[in-house]
């Protein structure tokens, strides 16, 4: 691993620009290559061996481009394939899941308090939240909600109308989350209609986006391996498995300009 190699960031659609975004924020003169595996999305309803496959398959190709660290910008994929990707990447990159960032700032922010969190049938599913939170041993309630229809809409270009704001309403009223003094948005894609459940909530749950704490670990994780970058200018390329309007559409609110996508598809 170099320090001026870049970042490798994937996801399976948009969400994953959530954290990208937050990357350019946090760590601005690294370079990154971000792989959207639109032609696979959503993840949170394919089958543990699918994820894998697809992960294993991203993986071989951002270490192709030389990448310091892969980032799973996925919940999904942090649920079902993260220690396949460590064992798979071994030494020549830093694999980080979004999970374990969210898990040490619960403990540091949340003990003893009741925390609900929303996400993919997978990750959901899954129970790796759960698990690593009664690992914690510090008292902290979880409740988790499988939210599957927002993925989809987000992906549709959906946010911030009278159809998400129905389907938001509709999820976050379930029994399930009373209570609560906090939400994980247990999703990348869901920061981009976070404004939304701020709404909903009207500031007496702390919406807690992931995106910038898995950005300042990525952070901490570089300074703590001399392996912050030297270079003054950051280079960003944007592949996809499969072109979709609305991933262009997306970057552009993001990044405030046109990115030029490359495709690269995983089967051919």
């Amino acid at each position: 691993m170099k320090a001026n190699n870049p970042i490798g960031i994937f996801d399976s659609g948009i969400g994953g620009l959530t954290v990208a975004h937050a990357i350019t924020k946090v760590l601005p003169n690294e370079s990154f290559v971000y792989f959207g595996d639109t032609a696979h999305l959503p993840y949170g309803d394919k089958s543990t061996a699918a994820i894998q496959s697809y992960t294993v398959k991203i993986c071989d190709m951002l270490l192709k481009q030389d990448c310091k660290v892969i980032l799973i910008a996925c919940n999904s994929a942090s649920a079902a394939a993260y220690e396949l990707a460590k064992e798979y990447v071994g030494s020549k990159a830093k694999v980080i899941s979004v999970i374990d960032p969210v898990i040490n700032y619960l403990e540091a922010h949340y003990p003893h308090k009741s925390v609900g969190l929303i996400g993919t049938k997978k990750t959901v599913k899954s129970n790796v939240y759960h698990r690593k939170v009664d690992k914690l041993d510090c008292g902290i309630e979880l409740k988790s909600l499988a939210t599957p229809l927002l993925v989809p809409m987000i992906e549709e270009g959906f946010f911030d109308n009278n159809i998400s704001e129905n389907i938001i309403h509709k999820y976050l009223s379930d029994p399930i989350l009373d209570n609560i003094q906090a939400l994980i948005l247990g999703c990348t894609h869901y920061p981009l209609v976070k404004k939304e459940i701020h709404e909903y909530y009207k500031g007496k749950v702390d919406v807690i986006d992931s995106s910038m704490i898995v950005a300042e670990a990525v952070k901490q994780y570089l300074t703590d391996a001399d392996l912050l970058t030297q270079n003054t200018e950051s280079k960003r390329v944007f592949w996809v498995s499969d072109y979709t309007k609305s991933f262009e559409e997306t970057t552009k609110i993001f990044f405030g300009k046109e990115v030029g996508l490359e495709h690269y598809p995983l089967w051919e």
